[in-house]
C-alpha cells in the first residue's frame, strides 16, 4: 500500500497538469478598448474538435439577440450561441476553425493559442492571419 500511494499522487499531478494546459473551460472576454468584461465563454470538445459558446453576456444596451447573424443563427439569443466551431489541435495551437462576431454577424477564420495556464490568445482573421484581430481571454477561476 505504501508503494501505491506515490504512484497515485504522481498520476493525479500529471492529470492536473495536463488539464490545466487545456483550453477547455470557461473564459472571460474583455473589450479591446475599454477593457470591460464582455462575456463568459465556455470552450468544450466534441471528440477531437473544439467549440465555444457564450454562457453569459455583460454588454449593456444590447438586445441579446444576434440580429446581424445569418442562417440558422439569425435572431437567436446571444447567450448559448456557438461562436467558435471546428478547431483542431495542431501542436501548441488550435486552428482550422471559425469564429463568429455576434456584434456584426461576420464569421472569420480562427486560431487559439494557450499562452499561459490562464491566458488564451484568440485570433480571428480574413485570408491570412496577418489580417485580423487578436483578443486575450482569461480563464475564469
Amino acid at each position: 500500500m505504501k508503494k501505491l500511494l506515490p504512484i497515485v499522487l504522481i498520476f493525479f499531478c500529471i492529470t492536473s497538469l495536463t488539464f490545466s494546459q487545456e483550453i477547455i473551460g470557461q473564459w472571460q472576454t474583455y473589450d479591446d478598448e475599454t477593457n470591460e468584461n464582455k462575456a463568459l465563454i465556455e470552450i468544450y470538445a466534441e471528440g477531437n474538435t473544439y467549440f465555444a459558446k457564450i454562457v453569459e453576456t455583460y454588454v449593456k444596451g444590447s438586445s441579446g439577440i444576434c440580429e446581424e447573424c445569418e442562417g440558422a443563427k439569425k435572431n437567436k439569443p446571444i447567450e448559448g450561441l456557438v461562436i467558435i466551431e471546428n478547431l483542431k489541435k495542431d501542436d501548441d495551437e488550435y486552428n482550422g476553425g471559425t469564429i463568429l462576431d455576434p456584434e456584426n454577424g461576420k464569421i472569420y477564420k480562427c486560431y487559439i493559442e494557450l499562452l499561459e495556464t490562464n491566458k488564451l490568445k484568440v485570433r480571428g482573421y480574413i485570408g491570412f492571419s496577418l489580417l485580423g484581430r487578436t483578443q486575450y481571454w482569461r480563464r475564469k477561476i
